[in-house]
């Protein structure tokens, strides 16, 4: 007869990757908390989480990771539970994580988030993960998946690794930046446009003010009834702001620290704000140019001689293009003053060789009539106007960027059209903050849901 006797144990060890711990701190570091989805023992569950500081850590009796006796399950029909937000919601939603879970518990799980108003995502190698994955918003198969996995699967990893979410994370919020600034610029410049001349038109009379003084007006007969640019010079601040605007896709764009959402309406608050004060700059500066001559005008008690009319339409063709050229700076940043972000020097560029060329047509544009217009270069005579206006669009900038910042923070202070992403808790009166989630996991051991938050509309 044969005798055995325990020589000894051998144990095995499966822990995260190295970068695992940083990428789950970089994810909560934008909005985007984990929570641990796993099947194996509870004890390992736990020690993973410490390990990787995953979960609220800031609670009593941290790590809170549920064992399955508790979460629900599919009834007979293979059908979710009815009741699965009221019995089941507020128990799933504070847990940290979950160990010992079967395929149909992690269904159930993002499907609960999912059911709170969360955009859910879920990360798995497994066929036991092929229902979640599917399930889930954003369905990602991790590196070495298998086919069942990869099939149910929105995204499939070719690396090791989470990191590639955060990266991808990064990038897309960055060029949602760009987009937004993109949009900011183009509303705001088009509508500065559009009210400027509309409003001139009607609003200003050349011949009222030419009559007023025209004893010191040289070309007082030259001036029309209605105020305007000739459609050349239109053309040419149209055709700078388009060239400016396309270098916004090259500009430094600095990730939000929140996922991303469309709101249009403030979208429109903001780009009208810039618009407005812009439009009511450019009005004023007509009105000062055009009373020039008179006596008592602001421009004579500064020592600034009076203008013919061909320069008053050159000086309001520098004050606009300059004015929206300078607004793209402004755009840009959000809700941050204009110089709390360098611009690219690809954008930089653009904008300067946009001004000078501004600048020069104002400057040395020869007399004559464009569209029955009278028009003459501000160079010609010794007059100063074209540093005037430049001086006094860099004064309506910095208070039109003032505005903007203040404007921010009235919004976000009061959580118009819940900029600040608070949510309706379902499972409490009131409202209750909640960031964006998104779970990740670290080691082929672990799987990981992801959960975002996305505003409920009552």
């Amino acid at each position: 007869m044969e005798f055995q006797c325990v020589a000894g144990m051998l144990t095995f060890l499966d822990p995260p990757r190295d970068d695992t711990k940083e990428t789950i701190a970089r994810s909560q570091a934008y909005g985007v908390p984990v929570r641990m989805i796993t099947g194996d023992h509870l004890l390992i569950a736990k020690k993973t989480c410490r390990d990787l500081d995953m979960g609220n850590m800031d609670r009593p009796g941290w790590p809170m990771i549920q064992g399955p006796d508790h979460l629900p399950m599919l009834k007979a029909d293979g059908k979710e539970p009815d009741n699965l937000v009221s019995q089941y919601g507020q128990y799933i939603q504070d847990a940290d994580g979950f160990a010992q879970v079967y395929p149909e518990h992690k269904f159930l799980v993002v499907e609960t988030f999912r059911q709170l108003g969360y955009k859910c995502g879920m990360t798995g190698d497994g066929v036991n993960d092929a229902p979640a994955l599917k399930r889930a918003d954003v369905g990602i198969a991790v590196a070495g998946a298998t086919d069942a996995a990869r099939a149910a699967a929105d995204i499939v990893l070719t690396q090791e690794g989470l990191s590639t979410i955060i990266h991808g994370m990064e990038i897309s919020r960055s060029i949602f930046a760009r987009m937004k600034s993109f949009l900011t610029y183009r509303i705001a410049a088009t509508l500065q446009l559009l009210f400027f001349f509309f409003i001139a038109v009607f609003a200003f009379n050349p011949t009222d003010y030419a009559d007023a003084a025209k004893t010191t007006t040289p070309d007082y007969l030259s001036w029309p009834p209605f105020f305007s640019l000739p459609v050349i010079f239109l053309m040419i601040i149209t055709l700078i702001n388009d060239g400016t605007l396309i270098s916004i896709g090259y500009d430094h764009a600095s990730p939000s620290k929140y996922p991303e959402r469309w709101i249009l309406p403030i979208l429109f608050m903001v780009s009208g704000a810039l618009a407005v004060i812009s439009c009511l700059s450019s009005l004023l500066w007509v009105h000062f140019c055009l009373e020039s001559w008179a006596p008592h005008s602001l421009f004579q008690r500064m020592g600034i001689n009076g203008l013919t009319y061909g320069q008053i339409v050159n000086t309001m063709f520098l004050k606009v293009a300059v004015s929206d050229i300078l607004t793209l700076f402004s755009a840009r940043t959000a809700q941050h003053f204009f110089f709390q972000r360098k611009p690219h020097p690809v954008l930089l560029i653009c904008c300067i060789i946009a001004l000078c060329i501004s600048t020069i047509l104002a400057l040395t544009w020869p007399p004559g009539t464009l569209d029955n217009v009278p028009v003459h270069g501000l160079g010609y005579d010794g007059q100063k106007m074209a540093l005037w206006t430049w001086i006094y669009c860099i004064i309506v900038f910095i208070i039109q960027d003032g505005v903007k910042v203040a404007m921010w923070r009235i919004i976000i202070h009061y959580n118009f059209f819940n900029v600040n992403n608070i949510v309706q808790d379902p499972m409490k009166k009131g409202n209750r903050e909640y960031t964006f989630a998104e779970n990740e996991d670290g080691t082929d051991a672990i799987e990981v849901a992801e959960v975002k938050v996305t505003p409920h509309h009552h």
